[in-house]
């Protein structure tokens, strides 16, 4: 599938696609941030941060702290920094081959889980075939994601499954602005001055 690159927002909404921070977002938080729109109405917007990972955060510490007991827990899952608001609220992004009840689906191949089921379906290997774990999220006032989008400090393009999912963190910001075509090596966060 080809994706055109887009520097302002369509007529439509941003559900399902990527957010690609670039060097101008004057938000640290959001330093080379590729974030997975899971909502975008003209009420608000929330997203995932999905190639932060959070520091000293391990899969099996968070199944301990919601006294979830399993044996030899995976313990491999990594963690990622979903974003600033509400950074204790866990999040599950994963493939859509797994649904329950409260499952919000957000594509044909992605969808969110806020429930302790999923995170103990993961930590016995029974659960989606991909997910990435998440605390907090990005979120947007009416028009503010909008406003951002028109100063530059985003970017946005459809969303593939290998680059959420399969990409190591370090490399999704990278991969997602060549599939941009942009070569970062000529991006300045000085955009305009000289």
């Amino acid at each position: 599938m080809h994706s055109t690159p887009e520097s302002a927002a369509p007529s439509g909404y941003l559900k399902g696609k990527l957010l690609v921070a670039m060097p101008s977002i004057g938000d640290p938080r959001f330093d080379r941030a590729v974030v997975y729109m899971c909502e975008h109405t003209p009420e608000y917007a929330m997203g995932l941060m999905i190639n932060h990972p959070a520091e000293g955060v391990h899969f099996a510490d968070l199944l301990e702290q919601l006294d979830i007991r399993v044996d030899n827990p995976d313990d491999s899952i990594p963690i990622h920094t979903g974003g600033p608001v509400e950074t204790s609220r866990g999040f599950v992004l994963h493939s859509a081959d797994y649904v329950q009840e409260s499952t919000h689906v957000i594509s044909e191949t992605i969808a969110l889980t806020e429930t302790i089921d999923i995170l103990k379906a993961i930590a016995e290997r029974r659960g989606p075939q991909y997910n990435l774990l998440a605390l907090g999220y990005a979120g947007w006032h009416a028009g503010q994601l909008d406003q951002e989008i028109k100063a530059n400090g985003w970017l946005h393009i459809e969303a593939d499954d290998e680059l959420v999912f399969q990409t190591e963190p370090s490399q999704k910001w990278l991969r997602a602005m060549r599939k941009l075509g942009i070569d970062v090596s000529v991006l300045s966060g000085d955009v305009g001055h000289a």
